[in-house]
Order: structure tokens, then sequence, then C-alpha cells
């Protein structure tokens, strides 16, 4: 892991939190796990202020390049939960890749438990998107 540790925004951070608090956990137990190991990684998260957040750091809206060891590649954006859309790739935190990718690198390498199993994923790329400086969602 690049930094030690995940990095979250703290406006961000107090949003998950919530979130994963209300989402009263997943219908099924692969997600459940996700979000409880996110839950987990959180309590040993370094949470920074707006401008300390390294660019390459994935949090909301940021656009992600993975490549899983089984081959495949994906490009996708981590929205919140009411932003999802699979068909433009947006992908909810409240996912197992969501929660697998948030507060992560480019370049981190990470094993998570997936519905599909266990996979190694290596970020390769992290951009951000304007909307990141819409500070209306996390208020």
């Amino acid at each position: 892991m690049k930094y030690g540790s995940l990095i979250i925004e703290k406006k961000e951070y107090v949003y998950v939190k919530r979130v994963l608090n209300i989402s009263g956990y997943a219908e099924d137990f692969e997600t459940q796990k996700s979000l409880q190991r996110l839950s987990d990684e959180l309590k040993n998260a370094q949470i920074v202020d707006e401008e300390e957040m390294p660019e390459d750091v994935i949090r909301f809206n940021s656009r992600i390049m993975v490549y899983s060891e089984n081959g495949w590649e994906r490009v996708i954006q981590l929205v919140i939960p009411s932003e999802k859309d699979t068909k433009q790739s947006k992908i909810s935190i409240l996912t197992p890749m969501g929660a697998a990718l948030f507060g992560y690198s480019e370049g981190d390498s990470i094993e998570w438990d997936f519905p599909s199993g266990k996979q190694q994923l290596k970020i390769v790329t992290v951009a951000q998107t304007e909307k990141q400086t819409n500070k209306e969602i996390f208020t």
C-alpha cells in the first residue's frame, strides 16, 4: 500500500460511516463481508482535509482503471449509492468493488473477496473529476 493505510477526506469519511451505519448491511453475504471489511479498514485510515488529499487516491467520483489477475481490465467511477449507473460504469461504495477500492491509491494492489471469489486487483490509474469540488453531497 503506497501510503501505508487508506487515505480519506474528512467529509467523505463522515459520509461513508453514516452510509455504512444506515445501510443495514446488504442482503447477500459477500456484500456484507465487503462492507464489514471496509468498516474495519476505516478504523486505521488516515483522515485528512481536502487540501491534503493526494490526487492519486480513490474517492467519490474518481475514475479508476483496474486490472485483475484474471485478465480483465475495467474503467469505473466510484459514486455515492444514489448515483450508481452500471451502464455508465458508475459503481456504488456499497458494492464489493466499490468497498474494495475506496481510499486506495494508484499503483496499489489489493486482494478482496468478491461474489466470484478472492481476486487480486491492481489499481492502474486514478483520475479525479471536477465533481469532487461539489461539497453539497457531503453536508
